[in-house]
């Protein structure tokens, strides 16, 4: 084994503390500073679908059938980009966003609920692996 498991639980709980760190900022943030940031991730997308759309194109006719499906699939991801946002500006009836944030607040408390059984989870094959070498130690002796 590359880490301890108690080294992986360390580097677990400080990913989930840097999770919580972020949400508590955005939290803070006026509404224009998040919309800001999502579109910062928006246009990331954006570009890194550009690039692999580019790349795909020089790469020439090597695995011209292989690279058309895989073009296709850009191509798509970049159009479902482009709906998205257009439903997202269709979506600003009031109603309707309340709607969507509440169906949102739903899923990443789904998503937090899973992590949490996840560190259940990971709690528990510690303790298996614990008693596994004190059971190890115990035959050794017997």
């Amino acid at each position: 084994m590359a880490k301890p498991l108690s080294e992986l639980l360390t580097e677990l709980s400080a990913r989930a503390k840097n999770a919580e760190d972020h949400v508590a900022a955005a939290q803070q943030e006026a509404h224009d500073k998040i919309a800001a940031r999502r579109e910062q991730s928006r246009a990331a997308v954006e570009t890194a679908i550009t690039k692999v759309n580019q790349d795909i194109k020089s790469a020439g006719e090597t695995a011209a059938d292989k690279w058309k499906s895989l073009q296709a699939k850009v191509a798509a991801d970049m159009e479902a980009l482009k709906e998205n946002m257009a439903q997202r500006k269709h979506e600003r009836d009031v109603k309707h966003a309340e709607n969507r944030a509440e169906r949102l607040e739903w899923e990443a408390a789904l998503a937090i609920d899973y992590a949490a059984a996840s560190i259940e989870q990971a709690e528990l094959a510690v303790y298996d692996a614990i008693i596994g070498r004190v059971e190890v130690a115990q035959a050794r002796n017997a």
